[in-house]
């Protein structure tokens, strides 16, 4: 049975790349204060019950009660929901197939090594990528990565579309491309040819078929909140929490992909964001809020994403909301580029491809401040030296739109590592650990 570990690294280029698969604990179990590593002996060590391989049949919320598939009646006083999100599958697009050998979902560990086992047993072999987003784009890297030969299908116009634009997307396309990545896009898989137990071909829409010794499926994640349906106020398809992640019932609160919560830099506009930034900082706050709510206030979280493939990797901070003014070399070695979202007259989103930490810094901070953007084609021309610019003269007068240091990649203190590590437990032995692990990719 599997401790607690984090989901981030079982969708990344580093994971899938490693020859020996999964390598727990030291690979991508939970990290705490000063870098402990959260295995089974440092929740003992904790006084922290950890009730694995278990699962909760039903959760009576006005009675302050769980029911675990084991006939057990666990009684709470406070109770911190972090039950996560499960990878939509193909059945919900009428598409069968999902149950046949040599098709991968990745939302667990089970599912990674599955991955890297079938990956392994096809070498230079066809693979299709179902889905243009996070897992698709991670997942297609890795697999060309081991000499995979892959066809991405997906029917939105560009690949990331929910976050790049056409011309982010185009410069990423083109990288992928070169690699010997070929997408398909505007279409749909309908259907696929079983033999044996395997996918042999993915059939499209427009009755093109596609030859496949494995298909990987990235289409999109669905918030686990079956427990609470019709006892809980939901909102986006998640939890509804106020800021102090705390759900319409007072006695419990809802973290990482499931909660559903006001930001303070979108004027308060609920949002669920599945990342793993979001899953440990939201985390943190619920067991602060608990513990003490005057003291620990209301979240003030930056969104903050980010990608490492190939030679490449970017960061977004913020929203990819009104005007979009990109900025940089596209076609440098490396390349450094990247593009603000001006709403209002100010910075509300910012990406960039090939940053140092104290640009990506610089970028964050420009979004946190809500940067005052007084003509959007000098934005253009300086780019990063237009933040870097008006971050110090931004905190010379105290100006800007204020927002806390939560979020973005910060490195936590000491005690907040500590909280995180505790978050996860109490979620965990409570929630009697019903599903793999919880924590992001892309979603609004």
């Amino acid at each position: 049975m599997q401790i607690p570990l984090e989901r981030e690294f079982m969708e990344n280029f580093e994971f899938v790349t490693f020859a020996g698969g999964a390598r727990l604990p030291a690979f991508h179990t939970c990290v705490g204060a000063n870098d402990e590593l959260l295995t089974a002996e440092w929740y003992k060590e904790h006084g922290i019950e950890l009730i694995l391989g278990t699962r909760v049949a039903s959760a009576d919320v006005r009675r302050q009660t769980l029911l675990t598939s084991s006939g057990e009646t666990i009684s709470y006083k406070t109770l911190i929901i972090a039950t996560g999100a499960r990878a939509m599958k193909l059945e919900e697009f009428r598409v069968s197939g999902s149950d046949a050998e040599n098709v991968c979902y990745l939302r667990d560990i089970k599912d990674a090594d599955k991955l890297i086992s079938i990956m392994k047993s096809c070498p230079d072999g066809n693979a299709v990528v179902i889905g243009g987003g996070y897992i698709g784009m991670e997942c297609t890297a890795a697999l060309v990565a081991n000499n995979i030969k892959v066809t991405m299908v997906f029917p939105e116009k560009h690949c990331m579309a929910r976050l790049f634009t056409p011309k982010i997307a185009e410069f990423y396309e083109n990288y992928y491309m070169s690699k010997g990545v070929t997408f398909i896009k505007g279409t749909a898989v309908s259907s696929l040819e079983v033999s044996s137990g395997k996918v042999t071909t993915a059939i499209l829409r427009d009755g093109r078929r596609l030859p496949a010794d494995m298909v990987v499926v990235g289409i999109g994640a669905r918030a686990r909140t079956e427990l609470f349906e019709g006892q809980l106020v939901m909102e986006r398809g998640g939890i509804k929490v106020n800021g102090q992640m705390q759900t319409s019932d007072a006695s419990v609160y809802a973290v990482g992909d499931v909660a559903a919560f006001p930001v303070k830099l979108f004027g308060g506009d609920v949002r669920r964001l599945e990342h793993v930034d979001c899953a440990r900082r939201t985390a943190r706050h619920a067991v602060a809020a608990a513990l003490n709510p005057a003291a620990a206030g209301d979240i003030d979280y930056l969104p903050f994403f980010y990608s490492r493939v190939f030679a490449l990797s970017w960061r977004f901070y913020g929203d990819n909301a009104g005007e979009a003014v990109h900025f940089g070399d596209f076609s440098s070695s490396p390349p450094k580029f990247g593009a603000f979202w001006v709403s209002a007259g100010r910075v509300a989103g910012a990406f960039l491809e090939g940053g140092s930490p104290e640009e990506y810094e610089a970028i964050a901070d420009a979004v946190r401040r809500g940067a005052a953007v007084p003509d959007v084609a000098e934005l253009a021309r300086q780019g990063l030296a237009f933040v870097v610019r008006e971050g110090r003269s931004g905190a010379s007068r105290g100006g800007g739109r204020c927002c806390s240091r939560g979020g973005g990649g910060d490195t936590p203190s000491h005690a907040w590592h500590t909280t995180v590590g505790v978050a996860a437990a109490v979620s965990i032995a409570v929630l009697a650990y019903w599903y793999g692990w919880k924590a992001p990719y892309l979603a609004n």
